[in-house]
């Protein structure tokens, strides 16, 4: 077997100008535009005054209502999201906001009454007796 054949390239005579114009300087991370998040904005979602409703990573959100022209982006995402029962986890990850930022704006769907928060569905450490009898029974008489 023959290993590939490589062209070799021809240095550009100096009168061509070059192919594609010069691109501009990417900045480097860390510096006051770094990485393009502003930390400003998750304040605003946030809010000031700071009061917020008992929330766990497993509490499900569901939305009540369509999500009315007065609402910010992120509340209208959300509301759109929670068609279905979501977990506030899950509502973050789609969102890609901090649990902080999710408790606030949760928060106020929830004073607006535009959500309702539930307790996850705890499952019962051990099964009804009757159930488990009535399956037994039933596989006894097959």
């Amino acid at each position: 077997m023959t290993p590939p054949q490589r062209k070799r390239r021809q240095p550009r005579p100096e009168h061509q100008p070059p192919l594609l114009p010069p691109t501009p300087p990417v900045p480097e991370k860390g510096g006051e535009d770094g990485d393009n998040k502003n930390p400003e904005r998750l304040y605003v979602i946030s809010g000031a005054d700071g009061a917020r409703a008992e929330l766990d990573l497993v509490t499900l959100i569901v939305a009540r209502a369509d999500p009315p022209p007065s609402v910010t982006p992120e509340q209208a995402a959300l509301l759109r999201l929670c068609l279905a029962p979501l977990s506030v986890a899950e509502l973050s990850a789609y969102l890609n906001l901090p649990f902080s930022a999710m408790t606030a704006l949760i928060t106020e769907l929830i004073t607006a009454e535009l959500v309702q928060a539930r307790a996850p569905i705890v499952r019962q450490a051990l099964p009804d007796r009757s159930l488990l009898e009535a399956v037994m029974h039933g596989l006894q008489k097959l």
